[in-house]
């Protein structure tokens, strides 16, 4: 008996790894497969990733995204490869690069230890930080002043996680009120149905400058978080990761970065400290 467990302990150990190797994704090769890569963004996120006039994805998130995919074409062999671009909800495009109906997600996505559960993260692409947009005549100067009052904020993005999170570490009796998007929380703080809405401070600048009127919004100083964005990757595919990766650190040391921010977000002045760190510190030596 001892002698066929052990047998059993064996052939169970060496089936293992080929059942792990089965079931991690080998998105490389799917791409060349198929000619052509799925990439998943947001269309509301100015000036990060949005849908420009001609319908066509544009912003800093999209110019670092289009330089990734041309080093995966090279990688997989195909020099002009096809891109089918697809705009969701944030927790829509989690879902689709788990479950392999994207292979890639490029926007202003907070890369978390909750999403680490379906997903991958590159290497960071930038650091922002979450605030309060309302209106300039508002009576909300703080976070406090909005106790008896609402906020809206996109829901299932970390924002409406930390937004909760602040209410109840501070006791601050607030009605959060869950949007599809930034152009629907806007909308609903510009119309009075709530006092403010939460999201990344960058992404609250551009849907204000989107707005009929920019000076009916003001932006509170007060931070709500602190948020890393990186692009999404499948789970467990470190090959594909590495190539994400590889492209990054080439667009940081090349010094298309700095033309790249310039083009996006030259009229808020230079990168910061932290961020000019952060791209050193996210590029991978040879």
């Amino acid at each position: 008996m001892k002698r066929i467990l052990s047998v059993l302990f064996i052939a169970a150990s060496l089936c293992a790894p080929a059942a792990f190797a089965q079931s991690a994704p080998n998105t490389l090769a799917k791409i060349r497969a198929a000619g052509s890569i799925t990439v998943a963004f947001s269309g509301d996120a100015l000036p990060f990733s949005f849908v420009e006039s001609n319908n066509q994805p544009a912003g800093y998130s999209i110019d670092l995204c289009k330089r990734v995919i041309a080093a995966i074409g090279r990688a997989v062999g195909i020099a002009d490869l096809k891109v089918n671009w697809v705009i969701d909800t944030v927790p829509n495009r989690i879902a689709m690069v788990a479950g392999g109906k994207a292979d890639l997600e490029c926007a202003n996505t907070t890369a978390s230890q909750a999403r680490m559960k379906d997903v991958d993260f590159s290497n960071l692409i930038f650091v922002d930080g979450g605030g309060f947009l309302v209106r300039a005549d508002s009576t909300v100067n703080g976070f406090a002043d909005f106790a008896g009052k609402s906020i809206a904020v996109a829901a299932g993005t970390t924002t409406e996680r930390r937004l909760n999170a602040m209410l109840k570490d501070r006791s601050i009796n607030t009605k959060v009120v869950t949007v599809k998007d930034g152009v629907e929380g806007v909308a609903m703080l510009e119309s009075g149905a709530v006092q403010g809405f939460a999201s990344d401070k960058i992404k609250l600048i551009g849907l204000a400058a989107q707005a009929k009127d920019p000076k009916v919004f003001a932006m509170l100083s007060e931070d709500l978080s602190f948020e890393p964005y990186a692009f999404m990757v499948p789970r467990n595919d470190s090959a594909f990761r590495l190539e994400v990766n590889k492209a990054l650190t080439q667009v940081y040391l090349s010094g298309d970065i700095d033309q790249i921010f310039l083009k996006w977000l030259g009229k808020l002045g230079r990168p910061s400290g932290l961020l000019a760190a952060m791209y050193v510190l996210n590029s991978i030596p040879q």
